[in-house]
């Protein structure tokens, strides 16, 4: 389920002349039975709510005061989410000739055209207070308090995120809590302002709109229109910006090693933090340390369990790097398919995370795996994989993507590699070169040729990658290993300063043993990412003449 949370105004939207009708109460219940959270947005006192709407607990909290008190009806617990509205302030518009002043917990509010009086006092005074409006009502704030920044509350106390949020209002302070939600929709009898900035506007006027939209979220959550935003994927040569879909969309990053795979990836992963989207990255050799928002659980000592990583997506703002370098290479499979079906379960209850991203992903959904495969890789949702080459990922995963991003020397070749590998014709493509920082993407699903894109680089997170191989921790699986002939030696360098130290003392024996395999730029090939000192290590052993010491 995307949609796991709904938010309502209240005058105007749910309810006419304050009464909200019996079947508008039905359609609110039989979707608080589906399983969703309801938070209802007013800019009503909560004691004037209360009085006027005797069913307050079909909604897990209400927001009052146009962001400023938040309530729970289950335990009658009430949060004042801002300072109160000064003595001073009150008794200056009073002798001022503004007679008629509603003063709540924070609130306090009056009608047009009292607003010129009331600007003025806030200037006289030297207040931070700001002034918000709704169809002749006049609402005086504390700065930085709309409907917006009380649904956030409620959204925290409820663990959901606004991206799996669908609101609907039908005036001008509807528009903060427009502006955080996915999916926002009018009434169909809201100001024209308000349309303009919905996602969707319903038939329905007030409470006809609202059982319109609940008819709808019941039956198939939405699904029938697109209303989920989009994340930049690279820039076209004339200036024009790709994107893809932040919902139900599945993309195959594939190239040969060392070619960018990851660069694109951690870009991805930060325009998905920068937006607030969720996502957990399995991340088989360690590569993902520094992802943006992101908590790291395992590493080269302990596997992290399916429960440790759901404990730290249960809060909607952390993402989780599942770091498997403990985890033997033949286990990886079925410990991948105990994730997803562990994540599986957290997207029914929460509707996240928004993304999961497996890297190396030939050793743990390749063809052989077939058999073992979760069920849920068949249509898993929104999803990004990475490999070297897409013949060695199952037909089951690679039927679902929408979008290949080839990177590398040969970006045709590794997109009909992957057409061959569902059965479908190659796309038709011009010889394409691409530099640093250039990728091929194929959008499956739209006419038209494979674009050339250039996506986002981050330097910052390069330097760090080179620092960790210098003088960091690169783990067990990936460290370099002087064995020397009949494995007699076992000495770990588990970076390239230690790799030093120890050539420089190592018997020649052992160094030409390594030497003559080519075993130094394999290691600097595929492990350091550096082909500089690949090609160097390549020229010393084609040589054969160079000893340590």
């Amino acid at each position: 389920m995307r949609y796991v949370g709904f938010a309502c105004d209240f005058d105007g939207t749910i309810a006419s002349d304050g009464i909200v009708s019996d079947e508008v109460l039905q359609a609110l219940s039989r979707l608080k039975n589906s399983g969703r959270s309801l938070v209802l947005v007013t800019g009503r006192k909560l004691d004037d709510l209360l009085r006027v709407f005797e069913h307050s607990s079909l909604f897990d909290y209400l927001v009052c005061e146009n962001g400023g008190v938040l309530y729970h009806p289950e335990t009658r617990a009430m949060d004042i989410l801002a300072e109160p509205p000064a003595r001073s302030f009150i008794e200056r518009l009073q002798a001022r000739g503004v007679t008629w002043l509603d003063v709540g917990q924070v609130i306090i509010a009056s009608w047009v055209p009292n607003e010129t009086i009331i600007l003025e006092v806030i200037q006289e005074l030297c207040l931070d207070l700001h002034i918000s409006f709704n169809k002749g009502a006049v609402m005086i704030l504390p700065p930085d308090v709309n409907k917006g920044t009380g649904l956030t509350a409620a959204l925290n106390k409820l663990g959901l995120s606004s991206h799996n949020v669908v609101v609907i209002g039908d005036g001008e302070n509807d528009h903060a809590m427009f502006s955080i939600c996915e999916c926002s929709v009018a009434v169909g009898d809201a100001l024209v302002s308000v349309k303009e900035h919905a996602d969707l506007i319903m038939r329905g006027e007030n409470g006809h709109g609202v059982v319109e939209l609940i008819n709808k979220l019941i039956e198939n959550d939405l699904c029938e229109t697109d209303t989920s935003n989009r994340i930049s994927l690279g820039v076209q040569q004339d200036g024009t910006r790709s994107q893809f879909r932040s919902y139900d969309c599945r993309v195959l990053i594939a190239g040969p090693s060392k070619s960018g795979k990851s660069t694109v990836a951690i870009s991805i992963l930060n325009d998905f933090a920068e937006a607030g989207y969720q996502y957990c990255v399995i991340d088989p050799e360690g590569e993902y340390d520094h992802a943006p928002h992101a908590v790291t659980v395992g590493n080269q000592h302990y596997s992290p369990s399916a429960s440790e990583i759901v404990s730290v997506l249960e809060n909607p703002q952390d993402s989780v790097v599942v770091n498997l370098l403990s985890v033997p290479l033949d286990e990886r499979p079925s410990f991948l398919s105990t994730i997803v079906s562990s994540l599986k379960s957290l997207r029914n209850r929460k509707g996240r995370p928004h993304w999961i991203v497996v890297d190396e992903a030939h050793h743990m959904l390749h063809p052989f795996w077939d058999q073992t495969l979760e069920p849920g890789w068949s249509e898993p949702g929104s999803v990004i994989i990475i490999t070297v080459d897409p013949s060695e990922i199952s037909t089951k995963v690679l039927s679902a993507v929408d979008i290949v991003v080839a990177v590398g020397d040969e970006p045709s070749r590794t997109l009909s590699r992957f057409a061959k590998a569902i059965g479908h014709q190659p796309p038709v493509t011009k010889p394409v070169s691409l530099g640093w920082g250039e990728i091929l993407v194929w959008f499956r699903h739209e006419y038209g040729p494979p674009v050339k894109l250039t996506t986002r680089t981050l330097p910052v997170e390069h330097q760090r990658h080179i620092r960790k191989y210098a003088a960091g921790d690169i783990g067990v699986q990936r460290s370099f290993y002087f064995t020397g002939p009949e494995n007699r030696l076992r000495i770990k360098c588990q970076n390239l300063f230690l790799f030093l130290q120890i050539a420089d003392g190592l018997d020649a024996e052992t160094w030409l043993f390594h030497l003559k395999r080519g075993d130094y730029s394999t290691w600097f090939r595929d492990v350091i990412h550096d082909h500089g000192l690949e090609i160097e290590a390549q020229a010393i052993e084609k040589n054969g003449k160079f000893v340590s010491g």
